[in-house]
């Protein structure tokens, strides 16, 4: 068990036990197809987001997990257009988000929110926090000042603080817990249906990250939010994720309902990078038959991606049809037929020679 998972207790395990979101409720986000290259030294490209697709059901937790580089931060602000991507297409209750423009991208920008991974730099030093809060509020013209005011003061007691004592302090007299929550209240305070978390307890302490994780189920909750939830902590994921998408250098490896990934990996890297995870318990530490014990060797530069699966150069498993195929995202047996295109709730994985699902 990890050190989170302790902390959290029964809150997480009730969590991760969850029924998904029916299929039938229809899909609030919709990304097909997102790329995303910067520019690095010189005359050459990174490639941090390649033909990067998954729907997202209303309700439900979306975890994405995957080591430094792998484009998870990459993933958060191209959904939010903060930029948009260089191709592909995000819809966000079917309205086309990178074509909205004026009012309404405003209106758009409103149903969807971000809680970015620090704190201290996503929050004005120069402000206040009641000011923080309700400036969302101002810039989308809802109501008055004193409508603003209140409302501020009912999302910064809806995160477990009190307007009164913390309202006039500025981010650099609270703790980098409570930052995270300010943050989390100003993405609140507009009643958003989307929460975008990219890495929101990364930087904390585990007893101030296991607070910030119930604030998020209970806002959840409350709110009837549909979150993307990016980590790098398989433990957190596992806890509060209703389905998981691995990623590997800017590919999509892997995406599952949470109970059947963790069960049941069929990606060599998802079984890998939960082997990796240190546990107590005998039955956390077992790993896929079929999987090795660690990935060999070291992961690619960015600046030169392999050809074919981008994992090939890691795998035992790796065949000639893996360095000349790009391997794409399909449903495995069991879910929609081996073969069939990744539906919204299946469990979908790209590997030319996927693990065997466990007897």
């Amino acid at each position: 068990m990890s050190a989170i998972e302790s902390v959290l207790g029964p809150r997480l395990a009730a969590a991760a036990s969850m029924a998904s979101p029916r299929e039938a409720e229809g899909v609030l986000l919709s990304a097909r197809n997102l790329v995303k290259t910067y520019r690095a030294r010189g005359h050459r490209r990174v490639q941090a987001l390649s033909d990067v697709s998954f729907d997202m059901i209303p309700g439900e937790t979306l975890g994405v997990v995957g080591e430094s580089g792998s484009g998870k931060s990459t993933l958060a602000r191209a959904v939010m257009a903060l930029p948009a991507p260089d191709a592909g297409t995000v819809h966000f209750d079917g309205a086309p988000v990178f074509a909205a423009r004026g009012a309404p991208l405003r209106a758009l920008r409103q149903r969807m929110q971000m809680v970015f991974q620090d704190p201290m730099s996503s929050l004005n030093p120069a402000h206040r926090i009641l000011d923080i809060v309700q400036m969302p509020l101002e810039v989308a013209g809802r109501g008055d000042a004193r409508t603003w005011r209140e409302q501020a003061m009912q999302a910064l007691a809806s995160v477990g603080l009190d307007g009164n004592m913390v309202g006039r302090r500025r981010p650099y007299e609270l703790s980098g817990g409570q930052c995270q929550r300010v943050s989390i209240a100003r993405a609140l305070v507009l009643r958003p249906e989307l929460l975008v978390c990219d890495e929101p307890v990364s930087a904390l302490d585990v007893s101030v990250q296991a607070q910030v994780l119930n604030l998020l189920e209970d806002a959840k909750a409350a709110h009837n939010l549909t979150m993307l939830f990016i980590s790098h902590d398989l433990g957190v994921v596992r806890g509060i994720s209703d389905r998981v998408m691995v990623m590997y250098l800017g590919k999509v490896c892997e995406l599952a309902p949470t109970d059947a990934l963790y069960r049941s990996p069929r990606h060599p890297y998802t079984a890998t990078l939960l082997a990796s995870v240190p546990s107590l318990e005998p039955s956390r530490r077992a790993r896929h038959p079929d999987a090795p014990a660690s990935a060999r060797g070291e992961t690619p530069s960015p600046l030169a991606v392999p050809s074919g699966c981008r994992f090939r150069t890691r795998c035992p498993r790796a065949s000639e049809r893996c360095a000349q195929e790009v391997p794409q995202l399909l449903a495995v047996a069991g879910t929609h037929g081996p073969g069939e295109p990744q539906g919204p709730l299946g469990h979908a994985v790209a590997c030319h020679h996927p693990l065997p699902a466990p007897d």
